[in-house]
């Protein structure tokens, strides 16, 4: 069975999350991706299938969290902006205690990310 992954990035962090997709786009071929939808809508111009779920304020963040909570996700990684302001911030912030609560494997930045997307292949 493949393993499910998650790809969240803040807009001031796309362009490095895609960049990172391309890096490891045979490593996540791999996996099943699920993503918010902007984020989901550029993996796909990556050539990668992606399920896509609603851009991060509009839900998005939530309905990961309810999928990394289910026990879904191998992983998230959620490059996020910390200089940014954003107004889903208490989504953001509930999805980062379930990743904790569940157990579940986040990466917040591209160094993480590596290691992480080492640890689902490893398992």
């Amino acid at each position: 069975m493949k393993k499910r992954i998650a790809l969240i990035a803040h807009d001031g962090k796309k362009a490095e999350m895609i960049g990172f997709v391309k890096d490891y786009k045979d490593v996540l071929s791999e996996m099943d991706i699920v993503a918010t939808g902007t984020t989901g809508g550029l993996i796909e111009k990556t050539g990668l299938n992606v399920i896509k779920k609603l851009s991060g304020p509009k839900g998005g963040d939530a309905q990961i969290a309810a999928m990394a909570a289910e026990g879904e996700l191998a992983g998230i990684l959620f490059f996020r902006d910390p200089l940014g302001k954003h107004p889903h911030e208490p989504d953001v912030q509930m999805l980062l205690r379930i990743c904790d609560v569940h157990d579940v494997p986040l990466a917040t930045n591209p160094a993480t990310a590596k290691y992480v997307l080492k640890g689902i292949l490893a398992e």
